[in-house]
């Protein structure tokens, strides 16, 4: 395990990655995420800063495995730690500060054009390259249009190579994540107190620059969410921005995950928030 010292001379990218995990940290603080994942992301930043070799060589050396036997450094920081050394970028960084560009970001993987990114976001409303994965393992990625089978294997590809230093071993299915149960209980909280929570500025669709997306930090079992309304495309052309709730979840040992919740409008559903995707489920749910 690498030495903790406090050299004169330490890695400008252990740095950079430091004031990244410690904005984090501000961000969750000011947004009223709990103190020991504000602390948690602080203490790792902190780490890193004074660490005595370069972070990126126990990446390489040992993979997401090597960064998660760092003293103060969990898996879910492991993988944020991972995605900057890899892209320069922090997803969940852009969440807290309302810069999220998923579209963008899919077309990082190879065979996404940006036609192809935005019928994936206006169809699936998934944000991240680790959603994206699920869905196409979980059958999902099928649905939108464009993509046959053969782009489907492609991109399944292309996501295990990109991802796969930045989790212990390749996801060879898709892990469950939070009961549904727990999910529709997150989005009651979240649209009951939208109005006394923090909100952030979204960069897309917001021509005043005004902060107007309320965020919510919460956690339920071992499970960490993190709820905003909708600012896709297709939730701003359809006026569902105070309709669709993206719940983004994490806890430790499993990729980070997201659902999304609406108000369904037809069939034995009609009128009740159901997790899309997982419409079965919230029928059992709600007794149907």
């Amino acid at each position: 395990m690498p030495e903790l010292k406090n050299p004169k001379v330490r890695s400008g990218e252990n740095l950079f990655i430091a004031e990244k995990l410690s904005e984090v940290a501000d961000y969750l603080e000011r947004q009223g995420a709990t103190q020991f994942r504000v602390a948690a992301y602080r203490d790792a930043a902190t780490y890193v800063a004074a660490l005595s070799e370069p972070i990126r060589l126990v990446y390489r050396n040992s993979g997401k495995r090597g960064l998660e036997a760092l003293p103060t450094i969990g898996a879910s920081i492991a993988a944020a730690i991972a995605e900057l050394l890899e892209t320069d970028a922090l997803g969940i960084l852009d969440r807290l500060r309302g810069s999220a560009d998923p579209e963008k970001l899919f077309q990082t993987v190879p065979m996404i054009g940006p036609s192809l990114a935005r019928e994936i976001h206006e169809t699936l409303h998934i944000e991240t390259l680790e959603a994206l994965e699920e869905a196409a393992i979980d059958g999902r990625l099928a649905q939108v249009k464009g993509i046959g089978k053969r782009r489907i294997e492609s991109i399944s590809h292309s996501l295990n190579d990109m991802l796969a230093r930045r989790r212990p071993s390749p996801l060879h299915k898709a892990m469950p994540g939070p009961p549904v149960a727990d999910i529709l209980a997150v989005d009651q909280l979240y649209r009951d107190g939208a109005d006394s929570l923090p909100t952030v500025k979204p960069r897309r669709f917001n021509e005043t620059g005004e902060r107007r997306i309320p965020i919510l930090h919460t956690e339920r079992g071992p499970w960490e969410f993190t709820a905003l309304y909708s600012n896709s495309a297709a939730a701003n052309k359809y006026g569902r921005t105070h309709d669709w709730v993206v719940i983004y979840y994490e806890k430790e040992g499993q990729p980070d995950g997201q659902s999304t919740v609406v108000t369904q409008h037809d069939g034995p559903l009609d009128g009740r928030r159901i997790v899309r995707g997982q419409e079965s489920a919230c029928a059992r749910h709600y007794g149907l």
